[in-house]
């Protein structure tokens, strides 16, 4: 093995600092020898907070200075939550792992209430994402969403301040934060159908890197690569991006993989979900099948309107 030296580009946020540090404790179990170093970049995501994301540019707004430092030979990998990584990858670049996914539910926090359903007419969520504002109105109609924007601490700060009723985050970044006692409940797929690879970090190298893609393989988890794979066909099937609301989510139980999808329109007056399955080798053709379900119930029509 001739790499000596691994260096990782990270967002500046404490989330991102943790996932960094959690591939980068990945790498030196595998490869103790190996000195690993986390430089930190802050990309225009992280800069611009006062606007959504939908109006701004979508996801790749969080990924466009770490996959420049990559190409500068600034740093060697590049640590992603799946969910930020937009569906297509340019050619210059190679998702080489997808680790362990952690928990890839959204979390309902609130300091006043204990669900959704609990929260009176008029109430106020706060979201920065229009997939779960989406599911939220169709749900519950008489609560009022709010957009929410910044880092985790940010977000529960303005909710501390009573800005919110409740605001909905994803629960891996809580759960890895130490945040647990935040959450109220997890919202399960009836209500909310996560982002397509939420919860999962994905490991990004410059194409034709054929040593790093040897050495860092053995992070990608097997079935955890599958379902997010299968779920990221789903959402490029349907042009799916922060300026779409729309969700998959797979799951494997012992041989199979199930898959369920919803596309709706923003204020959740129209929403079309639908489910498929499948022996787990069969990821690609699984989610290619829900991509078609959807659209035969007409996802294309939702679609045009936004």
């Amino acid at each position: 093995m001739t790499i000596k030296t691994i260096t990782i580009a990270s967002r500046e946020s404490p989330l991102a600092i943790w996932q960094a540090e959690h591939i980068k404790s990945k790498i030196k179990i595998l490869y103790p020898d190996v000195k690993i170093q986390i430089k930190r970049f802050k990309t225009q995501g992280d800069k611009l907070l006062d606007q959504s994301l939908a109006t701004i540019g979508g996801k790749g707004l969080f990924i466009k200075e770490l996959e420049e430092a990559l190409l500068e030979k600034k740093a060697d990998i590049a640590v992603h939550s799946m969910k930020d990584l937009p569906m297509d990858i340019p050619d210059e670049f190679q998702l080489i792992a997808i680790t362990e996914r952690s928990d890839p539910r959204d979390a309902f926090v609130s300091n006043d209430f204990d669900s959704l359903a609990e929260m009176p007419k008029g109430s106020i969520v706060g979201t920065s994402s229009l997939r779960r504002q989406s599911q939220i109105k169709a749900k519950y109609p008489n609560l009022i969403i709010e957009p929410l924007r910044g880092n985790l601490q940010t977000r529960l700060n303005k909710l501390d301040k009573k800005q919110y009723g409740a605001i909905i985050l994803a629960a891996a970044g809580l759960l890895r934060l130490g945040l647990k006692k935040r959450i109220k409940t997890y919202l399960g797929t009836e209500i909310s159908i996560p982002s397509a690879g939420q919860g999962a970090l994905g490991i990004e190298v410059l194409s034709g890197n054929e040593e790093l893609n040897k050495l860092l393989k053995a992070l990608n988890d097997i079935d955890t690569s599958r379902c997010v794979l299968a779920e990221r066909i789903v959402s490029r099937s349907l042009a799916g991006s922060c300026t779409v609301p729309l969700g998959a989510y797979a799951s494997i139980s012992e041989n199979n993989l199930i898959i369920q999808g919803f596309v709706a329109l923003p204020d959740g007056s129209k929403i079309i979900r639908a489910e498929s399955m499948g022996e787990k080798s069969e990821f690609y053709k699984i989610g290619k099948t829900l991509s078609q379900l959807l659209i035969d119930k007409g996802a294309k029509e939702i679609l045009s309107k936004i």
